[in-house]
C-alpha cells in the first residue's frame, strides 16, 4: 500500500466533508432499520436500502444534473415520509422500490428518485410557498412540505385529488392546502409563488405558471408533447420578469391534461 499524497488526501477529506451531512440522514435511516426497530416500523430496511440506492443514482448522474450529492434536508424528507401510505395495499410490498407504481385513473407515484430530484434541483427554502401542479398520490407534496412552510397543490382529476387530499389529512400535514382544477391556471388568489414543481409533461410551459413565479423563484416541470422526449428542466425567474432555462435529465411523466 504507497501512501496518499498531500493532494489526495486534500481531496478524500473535502468529500468526507461534503457528505457528511448525508451521511447523517442515512444513518437516522439505517439506525431505524436495526435495533428492533422493525418491530414499530416494518419499512424501515427497505426504506434505508431506497435512500441509498437514491444518493447512489445522484452520484451516477450528477455530471447531467449538477447534483452529485442530494441536499441532507431533502434526503431527510424521503426518510421520513412514508411512502407505502401513497400506494394500495396490493403494492405495499412495492413501496420502497425505487419506480413509479399505479394509484388508478391512469396515474402513478413517481420513482422516488425523481421525487428526490426534482426537490433538490427546487433548492426549498424553510419558509418558502410552493405550488405543486399534479397532487397525483400526494407523495410528492408530503416530500416538500418536510421542507417549506406552505405547498399549494392542484390535482385535475377529481377522485385522485379527493383521495389525496384525504391522506394528507390523515397524516397530519396542515402546510398542504389542495384543490381541483386545471393546473395550466395555476393558483393566482395564493400567487406569487417562491418556487413551483409541476409533476406532469407539457408541451410548452404554461405562461401562468411562468406570471405566478416571484423574481429569483424556481420551477421544476418536464417538457415534452406527445411523441416527444421529456426533458427535466429547471427554469429560474429573473429581476427583470426574463427565464433562464437549465436542462436536466431525459424523464417520462403521464401528460399534463386541461380541462375542457
Amino acid at each position: 500500500m504507497t501512501k496518499a499524497d498531500g493532494r489526495t488526501r486534500l481531496n478524500i477529506m473535502t468529500f468526507e466533508i461534503k457528505r457528511r451531512p448525508l451521511l447523517r440522514a442515512l444513518g437516522l435511516v439505517a439506525a431505524l432499520a436495526g435495533g428492533g426497530a422493525e418491530a414499530q416500523d416494518p419499512y424501515a430496511r427497505e426504506r434505508a436500502a431506497l435512500l441509498q440506492e437514491i444518493a447512489a443514482m445522484a452520484r451516477d448522474t450528477g455530471a447531467e444534473t449538477g447534483r452529485p450529492v442530494f441536499n441532507a434536508r431533502v434526503m431527510a424528507a424521503m426518510a421520513k415520509v412514508p411512502r407505502h401510505r401513497f400506494v394500495s395495499a396490493l403494492y405495499g410490498p412495492l413501496a420502497y422500490a425505487n419506480h413509479p407504481l399505479p394509484i388508478g385513473h391512469g396515474q402513478t407515484i413517481s420513482q422516488p428518485y425523481i421525487v428526490a430530484l426534482m426537490t433538490e434541483l427546487l433548492d426549498p427554502k424553510a419558509g418558502d410557498a410552493v405550488l405543486e401542479i399534479g397532487t397525483g398520490s400526494g407523495y410528492q407534496a408530503a416530500v416538500l412540505a418536510e421542507l417549506v412552510a406552505s405547498v399549494y397543490s392542484i390535482e385535475i382529476i377529481e377522485p385522485v385529488g379527493k383521495n389525496a387530499a384525504a391522506l394528507l389529512q390523515q397524516l397530519g400535514y396542515t402546510n398542504i392546502h389542495t384543490r381541483i382544477g386545471d393546473g395550466y391556471n395555476g393558483w393566482p388568489e395564493r400567487a406569487p409563488f417562491d418556487a413551483i414543481m409541476v409533476t406532469a409533461a407539457a408541451a410548452k410551459v404554461p405562461p401562468a405558471l411562468a406570471a405566478q413565479l416571484k423574481p429569483g423563484g424556481r420551477m421544476v416541470i418536464p417538457v415534452g408533447g406527445p411523441g416527444e422526449v421529456q426533458i427535466l428542466q429547471v427554469m429560474v425567474k429573473q429581476a427583470d420578469g426574463s427565464i433562464s432555462t437549465q436542462r436536466s435529465l431525459p424523464v417520462r411523466f403521464v401528460p399534463l391534461t386541461r380541462s375542457r
